[in-house]
């Protein structure tokens, strides 16, 4: 393989080729900027990739690759992933369609366990279309967390806003049944870590939200905050570790009590995501942490409404790939760090 210089190899899965994927990603590599930065690599193929760059009517010069070891750095590399065309209408949703996202996906995530690539980066996936009897996961998160060592907890990021989850893609009527201590800790354990190694911040303080209104209410609305959230809690600040809540849901973000904290983490998915996409929508970054290979993706979906129309806003992805070279960057800093206690002391100084 060619070397690598200074720049990151940024593995990239299409995604669902009806949706707004392939333009957000041929949109973030139209500035030759992003070039200096990394050497992206797009698991698909590049006839397909050819023709949504004319079909979008884009500026780009692509080079196809038929293995990893044929990449060029400071080249916008596609990757033949298959050979065989793909008829592609702008909008639908298609389960062929859906297979080739996972081809790419699956093949993407292979190169990033095997160092082929430094981090990936994925863009948007209709989890209906991509369930098949080769693959039976609700969508990146969970088969990431299959195929990666450690514990994937999905981290929205913004800025210094950062929003966890204590259940992803859970329906709302089990959420309940999964929480418990163990959950709660490993989770806030998680992201403590990721606080440290990933965004350097030495003492992280988190911000817990509690399951039901008014975060029970002291138990008249609901027990799970005095039977299984408060003692969790209290055992982790018991440690030493600066973990806060349970808070009630409902004024926390509206009174801007999470500038307060390093990351706050939510209960469940909508409980953290209305907040987080309501103040940053467009530019937020989904990361997967607790994993040790990096991934990140766009905080929208496939937006099969603008599909193929030219008008998809690429900020989000293009804010995923810095996360994704930030965060490398970072836990590489760490690592050299922790094998160096001197080092740790020399920068507290």
């Amino acid at each position: 393989m060619v070397k690598k210089a200074e720049n990151i190899i940024v593995g990239i899965s299409i995604g669902d080729l009806n949706g707004i994927g392939s333009e957000v990603i041929l949109k973030t590599f139209e500035d030759i900027r992003m070039l200096e930065l990394c050497t992206p690599v797009i698991f698909a193929n590049v006839k397909i990739i050819s023709f949504l760059k004319k079909e979008l009517k884009l500026d780009l010069a692509i080079h196809g690759i038929d293995k990893i070891e044929q990449l060029v750095v400071g080249k916008i590399n596609v990757l033949n992933v298959w050979r065989e065309g793909v008829n592609l209408e702008f909008g639908k949703n298609d389960d062929v369609v859906g297979s080739y996202a996972i081809k790419s996906f699956v093949a993407a995530t292979k190169a990033l366990k095997e160092g082929l690539v430094d981090v990936l980066v994925t863009a948007p996936i209709n989890k209906y279309n991509i369930q098949s009897e080769e693959f039976k996961f609700p969508g990146h998160t969970d088969y990431l967390d299959k195929e990666l060592e450690g514990d994937a907890l999905m981290l929205m990021v913004h800025d210094d806003l950062r929003v966890g989850l204590l259940t992803d893609h859970v329906p709302v009527n089990e959420v309940a049944k999964h929480l418990n201590e163990k959950l709660i800790s490993n989770k806030i354990k998680t992201i403590i870590q990721t606080l440290k190694q990933d965004f350097e911040i030495e003492k992280p303080k988190v911000a817990v939200l509690g399951l039901n209104p008014h975060s029970g209410d002291n138990g008249v609305i609901g027990q799970e905050e005095e039977k299984i959230i408060k003692p969790a809690l209290k055992k982790l600040f018991e440690a030493g570790n600066m973990v806060f809540g349970p808070f009630p849901a409902d004024g926390f973000f509206g009174s801007a009590q999470y500038e307060k904290y390093d990351a706050v983490i939510a209960t469940y998915h909508d409980q953290g995501l209305i907040p987080f996409k309501t103040l940053s929508f467009g530019n937020g970054v989904n990361y997967t942490a607790g994993l040790n290979k990096i991934r990140t993706s766009p905080d929208h979906g496939t937006a099969y409404e603008i599909a193929g129309k030219g008008v998809a806003n690429y900020e989000s992805f293009k804010e995923a790939v810095y996360l994704a070279i930030d965060i490398y960057n970072k836990r590489n800093d760490y690592q050299e760090l922790i094998k160096n206690p001197l080092k740790t002391k020399e920068k507290q100084l």
